[in-house]
């Protein structure tokens, strides 16, 4: 369903994503459910076992290096683990071919505080952010620069599109988010965020992953 007022796609339908393309469309949000099993396994972990990292890569790379976070951080091996391995790397790929984007910036972080605390619009061209664990991302519509007076917020496991100050094109409407205010309140978040890259050799200091053919 479209909020033609706002420019907001939120869909039941990952291919109803492609509406992100449209010009009057300036943020998409695929509306879903975790697994109540695999949602409960990340609620119960111990914070210092969640994965975390941050790569420039191609999208077919994401399994590996996600991979390699969880190894890190020793994320049990199990069904749980093999789902979250494998959901993100099915948002890098819907994301990629969506962009059209050969190179992704990924990052997985576990918040425990204010994090992006203000209303902002990202310095990017689009940007995914999905919350695996924790308060989803907020958001609302502010056309004087000021915080919105109706703050939504995205549901855990719902990925959210997201058009930044690069894009080519000007938004319609001045859709803005922020981290959700946790400081102080014992929840840990899990956070996935995806950026298109144009340039990997232009971006300093982070690891550039590429495919092998």
């Amino acid at each position: 369903m479209r909020d033609t007022a706002i420019g907001i796609e939120v869909t039941n339908d990952p291919e109803a994503l492609s509406a992100f393309l449209q010009p009057d469309c300036v943020a998409a949000i695929w509306h879903r459910q975790t697994p109540p099993d695999v949602q409960n396994w990340l609620d119960a972990l111990d914070p210092e076992r969640l994965p975390r990292g941050r790569v420039i890569l191609q999208s077919e790379a994401v399994t590996s290096a996600v991979d390699h976070f969880c190894h890190m951080t020793g994320l049990p091996a199990g069904p749980g683990r093999d789902w979250l391995q494998a959901d993100i790397a099915l948002l890098a790929e819907r994301f990629s071919d969506l962009t059209g984007s050969r190179f992704l910036r990924l990052r997985l972080d576990v918040i425990t505080s204010n994090a992006c605390r203000k209303f902002h619009i990202d310095s990017v061209t689009a940007r995914l952010v999905c919350t695996y664990r924790g308060t989803g991302t907020q958001y609302g519509i502010s056309n004087d620069g000021h915080d919105p007076e109706q703050i939504m917020t995205v549901q855990t496991g719902s990925p959210i599109l997201l058009r930044g100050t690069l894009w080519p094109s000007h938004p319609p409407a001045g859709v803005l988010h922020r981290s959700p205010p946790i400081e102080e309140t014992g929840e840990t978040r899990l956070l996935l965020v995806l950026d298109s890259v144009a340039d990997p050799q232009s971006e300093v200091g982070e690891m550039v992953l590429e495919q092998v053919h």
